[in-house]
């Protein structure tokens, strides 16, 4: 597995919109909250968070939505294919979607959040500490 240190690429699936990040990024985790849900289509997402000023666009520029009070959802305006989400919640950083990296496979999740809103016929059998919520305000794991 290569370093998750240095310069990633990533994009859309039409290629429109292309990024890359620097440096370290502060997490890697899988979401189950229903906004990430209905956004992907998908039982649950993953993402890569970084701090905004480590991601860059290098080609086109995504639309932006937000898709609830402070909180703005990035996709390619072409494709369809979300790339970013930020939130007051966490000020200063954006959250990647981890499949629009080139190399996905180098940021394996080391948590799950929003546990409390996973639909109960999903689950994974990776050994990651599962949070009802986030874990930012402290609160133990669950399980």
């Amino acid at each position: 597995m290569a370093s998750q240190d240095g310069i990633h690429t990533g994009r859309c699936l039409c290629g429109a919109v292309r990024f890359r990040t620097e440096g370290k990024p502060l997490w890697v985790a899988h979401c189950h909250c229903e906004s990430c849900r209905r956004n992907t289509g998908s039982p649950m997402t993953s993402f890569v968070g970084y701090r905004a000023e480590q991601v860059t666009y290098t080609q086109g520029k995504p639309a932006v939505y937000e898709s609830s009070p402070g909180v703005e959802r990035a996709f390619c305006a072409r494709c369809g294919t979300p790339m970013t989400y930020g939130g007051a919640r966490a000020p200063g950083e954006l959250h990647v979607y981890l499949c629009t990296l080139d190399d996905p496979e180098n940021f394996p999740p080391t948590v799950h959040v929003h546990v409390g809103e996973r639909l109960p016929w999903f689950d994974t059998t990776d050994k990651a500490p599962r949070y009802r919520v986030s874990g930012r305000s402290g609160e133990p794991p669950i399980g």
